[in-house]
């Protein structure tokens, strides 16, 4: 009876020695078809050639081989997987929390909030609380959130309208800009003020300040604003908020 004891089954390909196949269609290190050779033949190639002998396709038959530098193309390819997810763009939602009777003070300063996240490129879940009587009069908050949204509709959109869920009223704001193209002007802009500092030495302690600030603004607010964030991902979708 077989019987399976654990352990991890690698996932890379098999090079060299470690390949146990009477013959191969080998491939040169230019991507020539060189046509199936014995594998003993391949090998002493490889040798030859002073490359690795990998096997590229073990499904096929017989299985396909290439003559290449097998730690070269292992290092390109993180380098490229590393790319990738330093490219990648996550869904955001972040979520602000107002009340019906916001003074105009806590407004602007909610309101400078949203145009941050949807300059970001994220989602905004606007939330208005009611409380005792509040709950009477829920064109207040309603009034509240397209306020909201007129304000800020040079950056974002209303993509869910105000819906009442329970004692609050919810509504979902989606930024015109993409969360890649928000990504992208952030790195240029930090590169410039980098560049800036380079070219007036004298002011380069204040430009790594600013880059401090501006870097985190691209996936957090700063720590100094008293709002808590949430990222959600399409793995572990959650949301915090920031109450008046």
């Amino acid at each position: 009876m077989w019987c399976y004891r654990g352990g991890s089954i690698s996932t890379e390909p098999r090079i060299n020695d470690r390949i146990r196949v009477p013959e191969v269609r080998l491939v040169g290190p230019s991507g020539e078809q060189v046509g199936i050779v014995p594998l003993a033949k391949a090998l002493e190639l490889a040798q030859e050639y002073d490359l690795d002998l990998v096997e590229v396709a073990a499904s096929a038959r017989p299985p396909v081989c290439k003559l290449m530098d097998y730690g070269k193309f292992k290092y390109e390819s993180a380098m490229k997987a590393r790319e990738a997810r330093k490219n990648q763009a996550h869904t955001v939602i972040k979520e602000m929390k107002l009340r019906p009777k916001i003074d105009p003070h806590d407004y602007d300063t909610k309101k400078g909030h949203v145009v941050r996240f949807l300059k970001q490129g994220d989602k905004v879940k606007i939330t208005i609380m009611f409380r005792g009587r509040e709950q009477s009069r829920p064109e207040l908050g309603y009034r509240l959130l397209q306020r909201l949204a007129t304000d800020v509709e040079d950056l974002g959109f209303i993509e869910s309208n105000p819906k009442q869920d329970g004692r609050n009223m919810i509504m979902v704001l989606g930024p015109h800009k993409k969360k890649t193209e928000a990504m992208a002007e952030a790195r240029e802009a930090q590169a410039v003020r980098k560049a800036e500092a380079k070219a007036n030495p004298g002011k380069s302690q204040n430009a790594a300040e600013i880059d401090g600030v501006d870097g985190d603004v691209v996936d957090d607010v700063d720590a100094a604003d008293d709002v808590d964030i949430a990222e959600e991902t399409a793995e572990a979708p959650a949301s915090a908020s920031a109450e008046v």
